[in-house]
Parts: structure tokens; sequence; C-alpha cells
């Protein structure tokens, strides 16, 4: 679709090196900090999908920034400032080779293996006679590798500590922010009328120092189903009405599509687009609580080429 932004290629002064994520292109200035752009593009089952998404980029950029701000007495975080709607520039860290998932619900790639048999995840025992979008007793952790192509994997804290992946005592410290945010979260979800049902922190370390970087609490790295209606929803077996990208997930698996050899993404219309984008739209407004200002994107790219470059003139 004519106004996405689905690839930049920038050069901007002191650029010492650029990364084309699978959403995300990150730029290195000086080799200590990072220009990160969220741009149109989406990914399901770590495939980007062909078309771009509108508003896409900006909604998760925002949200990010806002949750960022809204913990970071809990955690120091990478954000330097956001100079555009579409654009975090902050501190480069060195990441862990870990994300930290928590999961406070029984749903999603979790419901599928319990349903399949599975009662151990990530090491952790998982109580027999669970239901779909049950709460657990209290959130799990159930980290996965990071990998820089293909699938992350799930695996345990045992086997992170073992492979030498995160030191036992580093770990930990993660294990307890984790937790931590996913409190945060929660509480603030709950005063949106929404529900926090799992989401993944990223976290590196510069000088020493722990940081949480990345995206956090965004519709692409986290679950949230709308609180009311759920009991009643639940005990009935009917599906959550929720916000997160499981919609854009079970759109590709009705068409035959879940990342897999030989699959082929199904058509992705302009009228399809415009419904994943109203949306991510729909749920920005709910997670922030304000309504949702579009930024001007006839010439996005040379928009997001002037805030940087003018940031980056006043450092």
């Amino acid at each position: 679709m004519k106004n996405t932004l689905v690839n930049t290629h920038y050069n901007f002064p002191s650029q010492t090196g650029v990364y084309h994520g699978k959403v995300r292109d990150v730029y290195t200035i000086h080799d200590d900090l990072l220009i990160m752009i969220a741009t149109d593009r989406i990914s399901a089952f770590d495939v980007v999908l062909p078309q771009g998404i509108p508003y896409k980029g900006q909604v998760l950029n925002q949200i990010a920034a806002s949750f960022l701000d809204a913990t970071q007495d809990i955690v120091p975080n990478w954000k330097i400032a956001s100079p555009d709607p579409m654009v975090t520039v902050g501190l480069k860290c060195e990441p862990y080779k870990v994300e930290m998932v928590i999961r406070g619900y029984l749903t999603g790639s979790a419901w599928r293996e319990y349903k399949a048999g599975a009662r151990v995840l990530c090491g952790i025992s998982l109580p027999e006679g669970m239901k779909e979008n049950q709460a657990f007793p209290a959130p799990i952790i159930t980290p996965t590798t990071k990998a820089d192509e293909g699938h992350d994997e799930n695996i345990s804290k045992q086997e992170i500590i073992a492979q030498g992946l995160v030191d036992r005592e580093e770990y930990e410290q993660l294990e307890q922010y984790t937790q931590a945010l996913f409190r945060r979260g929660t509480e603030m979800a709950a005063q949106k009328g929404l529900i926090l049902v799992d989401t993944k922190y990223e976290f590196g370390k510069k000088d020493g120092k722990i940081y949480l970087i990345d995206e956090i609490h965004t519709p692409d790295s986290s679950r949230y189903f709308y609180a009311e209606g759920y009991r009643e929803r639940f005990e009935k077996g009917e599906e959550q009405k929720q916000l997160s990208k499981e919609f854009v997930r079970k759109w590709l698996m009705e068409n035959g599509f879940q990342g897999k050899e030989g699959q082929k993404v199904p058509e992705m219309t302009d009228a399809y687009c415009e419904s994943v984008s109203e949306r991510y739209i729909e749920l920005y407004e709910n997670i922030v609580g304000e309504r949702f200002l579009k930024a001007d994107v006839s010439d996005v790219t040379a928009r997001i080429e002037r805030n940087i470059l003018t940031f980056l003139k006043q450092q």
C-alpha cells in the first residue's frame, strides 16, 4: 500500500552500522547510539508478510515509548528520545541471547502445546485439567532463545545457565525484572479494562549495567484480553475478545499458512490491510487511553530523515 514504510535506506552522519529486522530497522551511530525505526512491516510465524500495515509502526513505537517511560523506576531502559512518531533513539547495549517470555494465562502457542499433551513448558510443570485462556496460579516465565534468523526456540532456566547463555545471578535478576514489569503492565492494563495475558521482554547490558531494551507491551510483543466478559466467555468455552496480533495469526491459519515450507501467504488485499490497521489503532487507544493522532504520511521517508537529522544535530 502506498504511504506505508516497508523499507528504509538511510545514511546518517557518523553511521557505523545498520540492521534490518523483521519489523524494525536499526541504525547505529558512533557505535554507542541506536536509531530504531518501527516500520509498517508485519510478521507472523517468524515470516515478514508481503504488505505493510498503515500506521502500524507509529502505533508500536508510541505504545513502547509510553511504557518505557512508565517503567523506568523498575529497571533502567535504553530509550533517550523519540524524535519522530516511528522512531526511538537510545543506548546501544549488548543484548542477552534469551528473550524473557512471561505468561499469566494458558493461551496461544502454550495452549496449542498443552492441548497436544505437553505438561512441561520450558522446564515448568503445568497442572492437569487446565482449559484454554485459564489463568495460571501465578505467572510463569517461559524463555526463548534469541535467534538471529529463523525461529526462536523454547528453553528452560536450567538449560540457559548450563549453556552459559546467562549466568545464574544475572538470570535471576532478569526474572525479577520480568515479574515486576509484568505486574506493572497488568496494573496499567486493568485501569483500562484490559487483561495483560502474556508478553516478552528483552534485556541488554552496557558498562556492566542491565537495561530493558526494544519494545514493551505492544500488540506485537503482548496479548491482551478485554476484562469485561472474560469470566463469562471462559466458563462457556468461548473465544476471548482480545487485542493482540493473534487475529492476524488466526486469519493466516484459516487460510492455510503457518510459516511452514511450501505454504503460501494468502493475498493481503488493501481492505484487509486497512482492517488490520484499524485493529492496531483500536489497541493503541485502549492501551494508552488516548486518541491516536495519525502522523502526516504524505512523504514518510523524508519526514523521518528530517526529524532524525534534527535530533542528531542537537547532540
